[in-house]
């Protein structure tokens, strides 16, 4: 199959089967792209999401965007990019149509509280895969602690969280 296209299925598939947002993808886009395909290794799998992360937009979109590029140059970040949104772009648009109609149905509302814990799981072992991955010694583990810490229960600006743990890094290794 042409690079392209599998570019372009592979992110296609990603999209239409991951609910949830970019995080809750992050399992289904490892798995794709590093087990099924092997674009990238792990590591550089990590850096994607690092770079993601910190780049304005939706990190499923960034990812496709930064893996295309490094599996296909610049057609192939464009053709990822829009594999991994034509789906919800399609399903958004039909449910557009229809949400006057069904919004206060209660078999849409079951629909909706049945599918909320897959995508809580989905996070969840987004979060375990990078951790594991991520946490090469104690330090690393310690960085990570202080900041969450700082951010979550001291109001911490996340960007300037970044900047330390760039610092802390430089520092410490």
């Amino acid at each position: 199959m042409n690079l392209l296209l599998e570019l372009f299925v592979t992110f296609l598939k990603i999209g239409a089967f991951s609910f949830g947002g970019g995080y809750a993808m992050l399992p289904l886009i490892e798995e794709e792209i590093i087990e099924v395909h092997n674009w990238i290794s792990h590591t550089e799998f990590i850096d994607i999401i690092a770079i993601s992360e910190m780049t304005p937009g939706p990190i499923a979109v960034n990812s496709a965007t930064f893996l295309g590029y490094k599996v296909a140059g610049v057609l192939g970040s464009a053709i990822a990019t829009i594999g991994v949104v034509l789906p919800s772009f399609i399903v958004m648009s039909i449910i557009f149509h229809f949400v006057y109609k069904f919004k206060n149905s209660p078999y849409v509302d079951w629909i909706f509280k049945g599918i909320r814990p897959v995508v809580l799981g989905l996070i969840a072992s987004a979060a375990i895969s990078v951790a594991h991955s991520t946490f090469a010694d104690i330090k690393s583990v310690i960085i990570a602690i202080f900041l969450f810490y700082i951010v979550t229960f001291k109001k911490f600006n996340p960007i300037l969280a970044i900047v330390v743990a760039g610092i802390l890094g430089v520092i410490l290794y």
